[in-house]
């Protein structure tokens, strides 16, 4: 463990993402992607020894591993957030199926297995099997599949923070159901026909695909608007965010032909036009990425790996965000210098022109990548991410 001042890094954040939002950076701003994932193996902050199954079935459990992981990575991984102890207003907590919501939702079961996260069976792998997909209908927007389980846990969480509930001293500030977002039509399809049957699909019967994307798509709205009417909120947001993450595995044509109608009915649907609108994709996606700023206003690209950062900067243009930075498999096994060395390797790719950077891992961190490991990452960020004078110009001229 390391010493954290935490008063001292806070300040700091707080002057990160005030300079980058307001378009004058001082360094890139560094984040992580961590779920309970990370921490479900280690017993100094999983002291219940709660796991998958558990977490999934049990709300308690849910809620227990959640805080007691929330808690555990504000004291101890460093990143630009908040650190310290309890958050002064309260814990924002979740109903958490993590990637499973959707294939759960449509009809798929759950595995377990040791030592991971839980992963959906396909459910309509079979060729007999492909048609009543299709013939069954949307789920129950509330009932159907996972989603009943969903309502369920978030109404138990609901329950908690109305009589008062506490961990560390602090209330639960914020309560959210799963759902209200989407990895993507095209990975959905793959969750439910498996992905060999899928690409096969897009092959031999492209009809067949329109018609199992344009249902994945209306159901995925339908479902989205009826939750954040459900939570009071407004059908469209200023811009959206979203995912699918299988583009990576087809051609440009082949995107343009069969996916790119359903992501703009997404964004048509769920977002108001008002701002821009952001995608996470992992993988090597990035020949769709030029494509997708100019025909769906992505101006946020959440990035996994492999990526040519100094190719991709150099495709996107100076103003378009890019998240990303060294890959998990190289953070799991790389040793702190050769995780500096790769953050130096990034940065001085050009890939910071503009000073549109995000520093992440690409893309979810694993168990097992050391705090020894992230505190050298974040180190050399705010060492060698520190913009010069000239970068000061460059990005002047760039807007």
């Amino acid at each position: 463990m390391r010493y954290v001042d935490f008063a001292a890094h806070n300040d700091e954040v707080r002057r990160v993402w005030h300079a980058y939002r307001s378009g004058q950076p001082v360094r890139p701003p560094m984040i992580l992607g961590i779920n309970v994932r990370y921490t479900m193996w280690q017993p100094e902050a999983n002291p219940n020894g709660i796991d998958f199954g558990r977490y999934f079935t049990d709300p308690n459990a849910m809620l227990q591993r959640q805080l007691e992981h929330k808690s555990w990575v504000r004291r101890h991984v460093p990143q630009d957030v908040e650190m310290g102890g309890a958050p002064e207003e309260g814990w924002d907590v979740q109903v958490d199926f993590l990637n499973s919501y959707e294939a759960g939702w449509f009809g798929c079961s759950l595995r377990f297995f040791d030592g991971e996260v839980p992963d959906s069976e396909p459910a309509f792998a079979e060729e007999s099997q492909r048609l009543r997909l299709l013939q069954r209908g949307v789920p129950d927007l509330y009932d159907g599949g996972l989603m009943a389980q969903n309502w369920e846990f978030y109404e138990h969480f609901r329950q908690l923070q109305q009589d008062g509930f506490e961990y560390e001293g602090r209330p639960i500030r914020r309560v959210l159901p799963a759902g209200l977002g989407t990895d993507g039509p095209l990975t959905v399809a793959c969750n439910l026909r498996g992905a060999e049957q899928i690409y096969a699909d897009m092959a031999l019967d492209p009809g067949y695909m329109r018609d199992l994307l344009e249902f994945i798509t209306d159901g995925t709205i339908a479902r989205i608007k009826a939750y954040r009417q459900r939570l009071g909120e407004a059908e469209r947001t200023a811009g959206l965010g979203f995912a699918d993450d299988a583009v990576q595995s087809i051609s440009a044509e082949m995107y343009r032909d069969l996916v790119l109608p359903c992501h703009r009915r997404l964004i048509e649907e769920l977002s108001d036009g008002t701002a821009a609108n952001s995608i996470h994709l992992c993988g090597a996606a990035t020949h769709h990425f030029a494509f997708l700023r100019d025909e769906l206003n992505i101006q946020s690209f959440d990035t996994g790996f492999p990526i040519d950062f100094a190719q991709l900067r150099a495709d996107l243009g100076p103003t378009v965000e890019i998240k990303g930075g060294p890959s998990v498999m190289f953070l799991h096994h790389a040793t702190p210098a050769e995780v500096r060395q790769e953050v130096q390797r990034i940065l001085a790719s050009g890939v910071g022109a503009g000073r549109r950077l995000i520093l992440r891992e690409a893309n979810n961190l694993p168990p097992d990548v050391s705090l020894e490991t992230l505190w050298a990452f974040y180190d050399a960020v705010r060492e060698f991410g520190v913009y010069g004078e000239s970068d000061h110009e460059e990005a002047s001229a760039c807007s």
